[in-house]
């Protein structure tokens, strides 16, 4: 019996391979903000197999900056979220809106049938972010996905994998802190009204590298936190700060060392180190933008991207390309939704730590168990 396809049969596997390859997934970004344009245009610009479709936002200078920068190249711009939800063909859903909307945005989508990648975090306490999860797991078909940047960095990828080799023995302690680059305009104290405090909007992306490197089913067996006002006095009236600390303890005795801050003098610092008992990995200790270094009287310098934009623009565009994939090829989204609920539960109990200043202690379930005695 001859196995070889005959040339029409190999004709119907191209043209089959062909036509999936011409496939796009038709999507809509929500929300125009620095995170919303910085989606938009990477998805209209890097992802191939994609079609940005649609924009929407309430904002009207945000309106007028993607009728020049989208609608010429055929994107509708919406200032209304559900007129964006009914957009013909549209499949699928970026959130990138300001955090206070992220779950009743997502929800909404998943209502209508869309498949859902959310900026982190899917929404400011546990409560709301489960009901993200909640509502996707009525829709199986539809793939629903918190957008964790770092897991898709090459950098990180890489000392995963050298992790997963056993190269550091077992990683036991991680140290890893999200900085940004100082905003004199009082941005982050407008922002930190609906942010969820510096632990949730920050140091998020420095809880969810712990879970992924010690395991999802890490438990947390307490956290402790504290912050200070160094430049924003006025963070206080939202019980938040511009610089903290906290430590994770896991029940296995691993701990996640954490800082953030908001007054970076000289640019973005995010960096990351992974203590095991056979060495160590670090990611980013030295920030660069690039490989230029200036020597001039009195020293040799180098400079630093000058946000987050400028340290992670490629991982958010492999995020967008895998996530597209997922949904074109009907696969697992690369990061499991529930993760995003468990990265808010420690971040809220850091910053509500933060702000009492007593340890948090957690049962064996993970939820919040009486405090810990200082």
């Amino acid at each position: 019996m001859n196995n070889e396809q005959s040339p029409s049969s190999q004709h119907s596997v191209i043209t089959q391979s062909s036509a999936m390859a011409s496939v796009k997934l038709q999507l809509g970004v929500a929300g125009l903000g620095r995170m919303g344009k910085r989606h938009a245009l990477n998805f209209l610009q890097n992802v191939p197999r994609a079609s940005l479709v649609a924009v929407s936002t309430p904002d009207a200078d945000e309106r007028q900056w993607a009728k020049e920068n989208l609608a010429p190249h055929g994107v509708a711009v919406y200032d209304n979220y559900a007129d964006l939800l009914s957009h013909k063909g549209l499949s699928a859903v970026c959130v990138a809106s300001a955090t206070a909307v992220h779950a009743e945005q997502a929800i909404a989508a998943i209502a209508a049938g869309k498949h859902v990648l959310c900026e982190k975090p899917l929404g400011i306490s546990v409560e709301i972010s489960q009901t993200v999860v909640d509502a996707a797991a009525t829709r199986p078909d539809l793939k629903v996905m918190c957008g964790f940047s770092r897991r898709f960095d090459a950098s990180y990828r890489d000392a995963y994998s050298k992790m997963q080799s056993g190269m550091i023995g077992r990683p036991s302690v991680l140290r890893s802190q999200t900085c940004d680059v100082l905003d004199p305009s009082g941005f982050f104290v407008a922002y930190a009204e609906f942010s969820g405090g510096i632990f949730v909007d920050c140091s998020i992306h420095d809880i969810d590298l712990a879970l992924w490197f010690f395991g999802e089913d890490a438990k947390v067996r307490s956290v402790h936190a504290v912050g200070i006002t160094a430049v924003e006095p006025d963070l206080r009236k939202y019980n938040d700060r511009d610089n903290a600390v906290g430590v994770v303890e896991f029940n296995d005795g691993r701990i996640a060392y954490l800082y953030a801050s908001r007054m970076m003098a000289a640019g973005q610092e995010d960096a990351t180190e992974i203590i095991g008992t056979k060495g160590k990995l670090t990611v980013n200790m030295v920030p660069t933008e690039n490989h230029v270094r200036i020597y001039q009287p009195g020293g040799i310098r180098h400079e630093l991207p000058q946000n987050y934009w400028g340290r992670f623009r490629a991982a958010f565009t492999t995020e967008a390309i895998e996530f597209t994939d997922s949904v074109l090829n009907d696969t697992p989204v690369p990061v499991k939704l529930e993760s995003a609920v468990t990265a808010v539960r420690i971040g809220a109990a850091l910053q509500k730590s933060m702000i009492t200043g007593e340890k948090i202690v957690f049962q064996e379930s993970g939820s919040e168990g009486d405090r810990a005695r200082l």
